[in-house]
């Protein structure tokens, strides 16, 4: 039994950009669905899909993103709000992550969004993770 899917959709991305992996399958739900749209928009991935995998469910494939050279355009992917332990913010709270060049995912009343996104809105929302 899985306890925080976000958690595993994060590891699963991180692992993948590891071994430089073009794409990554995982069990699909409407956050992970957002948090992957929310990714696709901020341009940390190409693109993700839906699709029909042996299993009952449907199952979500985001496609990795790489530099020129091959280099990461994910570094670094950080669960911050946890079944344990829940962490809210503010849209005035949330600040930028390393000036600007990271991003914040906030699970918003207005859908998954990116930290940019939640402070023009003026929506606050769990904080979901970091990625830079």
């Amino acid at each position: 039994m899985m306890t925080d899917p976000i958690a595993d959709m994060l590891t699963r991305i991180r692992n993948a950009v590891r071994i430089e992996r073009s794409h990554v399958d995982m069990p699909i739900s409407k956050v992970k669905r957002g948090v992957a749209d929310a990714l696709k928009r901020e341009g940390y991935i190409w693109d993700w899909s839906e699709f029909e995998s042996e299993e009952p469910v449907k199952s979500l494939r985001i496609e990795l993103k790489y530099g020129p050279n091959g280099e990461r355009v994910i570094q670094h992917l950080q669960r911050i709000s946890k079944p344990g332990r829940r962490t809210y913010s503010r849209a005035k709270d949330l600040k930028p992550i390393l000036n600007g060049l990271g991003i914040t995912i906030v699970s918003t009343s207005r859908g998954v969004l990116s930290d940019r996104e939640a402070r023009q809105r003026g929506v606050g929302g769990e904080v979901l993770c970091e990625v830079w």
